[in-house]
C-alpha cells in the first residue's frame, strides 16, 4: 500500500527539519498529541538506531532543545507491526484489522493491567495511534478488545 500524502503545518515541517537536523534522520512523519506535549517522530524502517543515536545522544539533543517529550517509532508498511512500534511500551497480545461497513479497524489485544498505559495519560497515546495509523494505512479506528 503506497503511503498517503500527508500534509503538515509549517510548525510541524520545522520541527522534522530540527529532527533531521540533530540526528541526521530524515522522519516519514510527525504529530503532537497529549494537547501539544508530546511529539511523536516516524522514521524508516531500520533508521531507529541512527536516530536514537550512540547512548542516545541524538534523541536527547532534540528533547532538549524542543523541550517536550519525544518518541520515535518505526514505520512499518504492516499495519499491524506498525502498531506494535507505536504500542511499542505495552504488551500486545494480538492485532486484528477487521472490516466494519466498509471501513478497516485495528483491534488491539492488551492485558487489562496494561489498558492504562495503552490509552495513555489523557489519551495521548492512543491518539498518536490513531492518527498514525490512519494517515499510513487508512484504519478509521483504533480499539482496544
Amino acid at each position: 500500500m503506497s503511503s498517503m500524502k500527508i500534509n503538515l503545518s509549517n510548525e510541524e515541517l520545522r520541527y522534522i527539519s530540527l529532527f533531521e537536523e540533530l540526528t541526521g534522520v530524515t522522519p516519514r512523519d510527525f504529530v503532537e498529541s497529549g494537547g501539544g506535549s508530546i511529539y511523536t517522530f516516524v522514521v524508516d524502517e531500520g533508521d531507529m538506531g541512527k536516530a536514537i543515536g550512540k547512548n542516545g545522544r541524538n534523541i536527547r539533543r532534540v528533547r532538549k532543545k524542543i523541550d517536550e517529550t519525544v518518541n520515535v517509532v518505526e514505520y512499518s508498511d504492516d499495519p499491524e507491526k506498525f502498531l506494535e512500534n507505536i504500542f511499542s511500551s505495552v504488551e500486545i497480545r494480538d492485532i486484528e484489522i477487521v472490516e466494519n461497513e466498509g471501513e478497516k479497524i485495528a483491534v488491539v489485544d492488551v492485558k487489562e493491567s496494561e489498558k492504562g498505559k495503552a490509552v495513555g495519560r489523557n489519551g495521548w497515546n492512543i491518539e498518536r495511534a490513531r492518527k498514525l495509523s490512519s494517515r499510513h494505512h487508512g484504519l478509521a479506528e483504533v480499539s482496544f478488545a
